[in-house]
């Protein structure tokens, strides 16, 4: 057998246990309906898994099942429709969870692999290549998600809250999204994101967070412009819009800029500045650092409350 397919078969050894199916149901003239179908994936070993918000949004049932057959009840731990994510829990024993890598170790142009059940096919599996990284992409509520990972490997309905792996079968991110009429333009949230998410869904049921009203892609920075501006950072998030009267805006942010800082720290990554905007910035002066026609420039921001 050929190298390419050798891995693939390898890496969905690792994780196809983990990948559950997820049917909803929900309640219409006290009957109970179907809703839908969408994917999912346990990350621990007494049963949390992850799944999309738009997967069990408005469920009044949610039944997972396992790649065995059978079939639990999940309950609903927490959603965060900002970034398309939810956390379930259910009560099965004996499995083995899915094992999470780390996103900001991903390489433009590198193997990645889907799995799901989309339009009820079962654990179907499909391969591509990180097409972008630091994406931005609007979420249900018409806010942007930021940090996503584009990617080639085709997803259809059903796919949605299933695992996106790396050639070691580390999920590296949770399919959500694609692009209507377009092919080959298929997104996942980093599952760097998602695991601050799930802490804090776990925590407290909700995310609590501050909000900038940023537009970004990930970019790397050539050689010259680290060295003239003494960076540090290889890559940077390029500013590709700032939303209409957020507190980018009102900072002075424009379309073109380069964030390379948030405060004292170094920002790379989209996930870098997720952890960063934290509740007890919300309200309270930050300093970005940007570079503008390659100069570099300080600015203050205030962040606001994202609801």
């Amino acid at each position: 057998m050929d190298a390419y397919s050798s891995t693939i078969i390898d890496a969905v050894a690792k994780v196809k246990t983990a990948v559950v199916k997820i049917e909803t149901h929900k309640k219409q003239d006290n009957k109970r309906t179907g809703a839908g179908t969408g994917s999912g994936f346990l990350f621990s070993s007494d049963g949390y898994l992850f799944t999309n918000s738009h997967v069990v949004y408005n469920a009044t049932q949610m039944l997972v099942k396992l790649h065995d057959g059978s079939q639990y009840p999940a309950h609903l731990i927490g959603q965060d429709v900002e970034t398309d994510l939810a956390i379930l829990k259910i009560s099965a024993i004996e499995f083995k969870p899915a094992t999470l890598g780390d996103s900001g170790d991903l390489q433009i142009g590198q193997l990645v692999i889907a799995i799901g059940n989309p339009l009820g096919f079962q654990h179907t599996v499909t391969a591509g290549v990180v097409s972008a990284l630091g994406r931005s992409l609007p979420s249900q509520s018409g806010r942007m998600m930021d940090g996503m990972i584009q990617t080639d490997a085709a997803l259809n309905p059903g796919n949605s809250g299933g695992p996106l792996i790396n050639a070691n079968g580390e999920v590296i991110g949770v399919n959500t999204a694609t692009i209507q009429g377009a092919q080959g333009l298929c997104f996942a949230i980093s599952i760097n994101t998602a695991k601050e998410v799930a802490n804090q869904l776990i925590r407290f049921g909700k995310v609590k967070r501050a909000w900038l009203g940023l537009v970004m892609q990930q970019i790397d920075l050539v050689p010259k412009l680290r060295a003239i501006n003494e960076l540090s950072n290889k890559t940077a998030l390029f500013i590709t819009g700032v939303t209409k009267g957020s507190p980018a805006e009102r900072a002075g942010i424009i379309s073109g800029d380069i964030l390379i800082a948030f405060n004292d720290h170094a920002i790379e990554t989209a996930d870098h500045l997720f952890k960063q905007l934290t509740e007890d910035k919300i309200g309270q002066f930050q300093h970005l650092v940007i570079l503008r026609h390659f100069a570099r420039t300080e600015l203050r921001i205030t962040p606001a409350q994202k609801n």
